[in-house]
């Protein structure tokens, strides 16, 4: 249980480095995006159990995440029209 707190407090720390990169603010945004879902899924794996349930009620959990990446991919073809 440490184990995934200190995982979570070091993606967190990443996070907060981020922003002061010299890179473009795309790469940013993507950056920070991927770290937010990345934590997101560490925490419904193990904090919300996921890890002990059916397969199908982690596909049924996933719906929600690839909606979210579909509105962003919507979102960013719109942008980049």
């Amino acid at each position: 249980m440490f184990i995934i707190f200190f995982i979570l407090t070091f993606l967190t720390v990443v996070e907060l480095f981020i922003p002061g990169l010299d890179v473009k603010y795309s790469l940013k945004a993507i950056g920070l995006i991927g770290l937010a879902i990345g934590k997101a899924c560490i925490v419904a794996y193990f904090y919300m159990h996921l890890k002990a349930e059916t397969k199908w009620l982690k596909i049924i959990a996933a719906i929600p995440i690839l909606a979210g990446v579909y509105a962003v991919g919507l979102i960013m073809e719109s942008v980049y029209r």
